[in-house]
């Protein structure tokens, strides 16, 4: 190996542990996660709101079926009001509250996320 390159390969080395020999200790002590966030907001109500998920718009249908009459879209930026589901929540009735649109929307695509507590 060439003195150049020797020469060169310590100075990395020096540039890249300087700061961290000379960086301060952490004294503060880290945020316990029960100070952090109260336990009763997370199991009292772990849903969160209903909203389309992994799409962009959702076709609102007149019955729970795929095979029924398309009555509008429900896009992802649409604020709209569940009324009920289907078992399993495959389908989701909701209307839609931007263009006044009642109907069915797959679950697949239309459902509430839930937090996850940890002790």
């Amino acid at each position: 190996m060439s003195a150049r390159r020797i020469a060169v390969l310590a100075a990395t080395a020096a540039a890249v542990s300087l700061p961290l020999l000379s960086a301060p200790a952490a004294t503060a002590a880290p945020q316990s996660v029960a100070t952090a966030v109260p336990a009763s907001s997370c199991t009292a109500n772990p849903y969160l709101p209903w909203a389309v998920h992994g799409t962009n718009a959702v076709t609102i249908r007149s019955k729970a079926t795929t095979h029924s009459t398309a009555l509008g879209v429900l896009y992802k930026s649409h604020k709209f009001k569940v009324h009920s589901w289907t078992k399993g929540a495959k389908w989701v009735n909701i209307t839609d509250k931007n263009t006044g649109v009642r109907g069915w929307v797959s679950g697949k695509y239309v459902y509430r996320d839930v937090k996850m507590c940890l002790d």
